[in-house]
């Protein structure tokens, strides 16, 4: 299901399956779109995002260019080198904070990596929309850094979404092994934590491990609590590109619809799997969505509208039953959302 956000305006999402051919940057490198009198009025955005080495990015990427595009708005966008580059990211937005750009998107690898550069923007009473990931509060406020907006999923309401689905798929019950991304990471456990809150009591955790977010590594790890496990029942892992590395483990086992997977992000691969059956379901969050929504949010801050304090992205569970609408209307999702942003700037 779609979670609403109350008094904002619908937006219908048939039809846009063209969206998902925008072209992609290259990992790491800067990238321009423009229009002319709007970008005129409102200025330049810039947006520092994570690395482009992972489709989720890339999506987000597309997302921030095609409202940017509808939008008129010129826009800058760079990105950290790989999901790991926490310094790498923090030169890329210290680097733009010093132009003379009107408001910053921003995607933190960790919720302090952007301080210092965050901090250097708002002393120029910049806006700066944060997506995605949220930045450290208590880091912000020591910083004096002020966040306009957060867009972003709730994590632990998308990690509770797939503990009920885990349920409803294991009806009996069983044991059940968790794969987070980074240890520590506030988003990895947030999605952990929501899972262990929503699955039934008849379901037992029985090991948690971090491979990173990448997907080599998840394949490593499945394989060996496959070996250490072998009666257990199901994964649940942090996002779809690992959850692709545990599937990969569990068909190297000859155990593929045997052991349940249930992965969160909602990238287009993740969707085919769910078609063949190599993941049994994905907690869809959009990062296109979430991408446009950080732009549009630009928009109406260089407008000088107020924003609302924070918006929650749609979320929506993809199995077999809607797998082939989640892909024909991807990179959005199959139902209608709301959008505030969109609401501001009418």
């Amino acid at each position: 299901m779609t979670r609403l956000l109350p008094r904002t305006r619908v937006v219908a999402t048939a039809g846009i399956a063209a969206c998902a051919a925008l072209a992609l940057a290259a990992c790491g490198s800067d990238d321009s779109s423009s229009g002319s009198s709007a970008a005129a009025q409102t200025g330049k955005v810039a947006a520092v995002i994570k690395g482009l080495d992972n489709p989720f990015f890339q999506t987000m990427e597309s997302g921030i260019k095609q409202a940017a595009s509808t939008g008129g708005t010129s826009v800058t966008i760079q990105a950290a080198t790989a999901i790991t580059d926490t310094s790498g990211q923090a030169d890329k937005l210290s680097g733009l904070a010093g132009q003379d750009y009107k408001c910053f998107i921003i995607n933190p690898i960790t919720g302090t990596n952007l301080v210092q550069g965050l901090a250097q923007i708002s002393a120029k009473n910049v806006p700066i929309v944060n997506i995605d990931s949220p930045v450290d509060a208590d880091a912000a406020k020591s910083a004096n850094a002020k966040i306009a907006t957060y867009i972003g999923t709730d994590n632990t309401a998308a990690g509770e979404l797939a503990g009920k689905q885990m349920s409803t798929i294991l009806p009996g019950g069983g044991k059940v092994a968790l794969i987070g991304g980074i240890s520590g990471d506030v988003t990895s456990g947030a999605r952990l934590d929501g899972f262990k809150k929503g699955i039934a009591s008849n379901i037992s955790i029985v090991q948690t491990v971090a491979a990173d977010w990448d997907r080599q590594t998840a394949l490593t790890k499945a394989t060996d609590i496959l070996t250490a496990q072998p009666d257990l029942k199901g994964f649940f892992v942090a996002n779809d590109d690992m959850g692709l590395g545990v599937a990969k483990a569990i068909s190297n086992a000859g155990k593929t619809g045997r052991i349940k997977v249930i992965s969160v992000d909602g990238n287009k691969d993740a969707f085919e799997a769910v078609k063949t059956g190599d993941l049994s379901a994905v907690v869809a969050q959009f990062p296109y969505v979430i991408g446009s929504m950080g732009m549009e949010a630009c928009e109406a801050a260089m407008q000088g509208k107020t924003l609302p304090q924070s918006v929650d992205a749609p979320v929506q569970v993809v199995t077999k039953d809607n797998v082939d609408k989640a892909l024909s209307s991807a990179p959005k999702p199959g139902e209608s959302y709301t959008d505030p942003f969109a609401e501001l700037l009418k």
